[in-house]
């Protein structure tokens, strides 16, 4: 466990280098214009965000690292075990559903609780255990689709800190031309650098961590579909034989 924060920490720190480095080439890119010219570096470019490139630092991180954790967590072998989906087959097909129940009880993963939650109504009849297997999938899926809005939200957010470092760097600039009686270009360089890279860097944490979010909720919309049709075959066991039978 230790060795996989460190790993993802490690991780985050160099998508994070990545995404500073990125945006300030990009903002340079927009920034150069004719004449002579000075090179800045992606320090320096960084150094003109102010606080609210801090905060887009800090937004960086908490993205990569629930990204890497959702990576590593939303699998189908988290999910559903395949050892345990072969012992609940292997309890229910010996009519053993006390005991299944218990093993469900005692994983609590998503397949355990929707198979539980079923089998807890097998006396009713097997349309009511249908019904209580879909609701309890609907309750787990909610439940998995609200661990990765997460990303969504920083993807929201990004862009809303780049507007308001875009913001704050114009605040500065007319700063410097209401101080100065004749203020050159120069002078009002610092305040175009905290709003061009400010805004290139809110916009590309946007893109990375919305594109992840999509790609986590399709993964999760197919692999929880997947996941109730097991349940469903698991408890065929169950099934009327009489196809007139309730």
């Amino acid at each position: 466990m230790m060795t996989q924060k460190k790993t993802s920490l490690l991780t985050a720190g160099a998508v994070l280098l990545a995404l500073v480095a990125m945006s300030a080439g990009l903002a340079a890119q927009e920034e150069g214009g004719g004449g002579e010219k000075h090179e800045k570096t992606a320090l320096e470019l960084f150094e003109a965000t102010g606080k609210v490139g801090w905060l887009m630092v800090i937004v960086s991180v908490i993205g990569t690292t629930l990204t890497l954790q959702y990576a590593v967590s939303i699998t189908r072998e988290k999910l559903a075990p395949s050892d345990l989906a072969a012992d609940l087959e292997a309890l229910m097909a010996e009519g053993n559903y006390d005991e299944a129940i218990e093993v469900c009880d005692a994983d609590g993963g998503y397949l355990a609780t929707i198979v539980g939650d079923a089998l807890r109504l097998r006396q009713a009849g097997y349309e009511h255990m249908i019904g209580a297997l879909e609701q309890a999938a609907a309750e787990e899926t909610f439940k998995v689709n609200a661990r990765i809005s997460y990303l969504s939200l920083l993807g929201n957010v990004a862009p809303l800190l780049g507007l308001l470092g875009t913001v704050t760097g114009m605040i500065s600039s007319f700063q410097v031309i209401e101080t100065l009686k004749s203020p050159t270009p120069g002078d009002l360089a610092k305040g175009v650098y905290e709003s061009l890279v400010n805004t290139t860097m809110g916009l590309f944490i946007a893109i990375v961590f919305l594109v992840a979010y999509f790609v986590f909720k399709n993964k999760v919309q197919k692999m929880t579909l997947s996941i109730n049709l097991q349940a469903v075959d698991l408890l065929k066991h169950l099934a009327p034989t009489d196809p007139h039978a309730k």
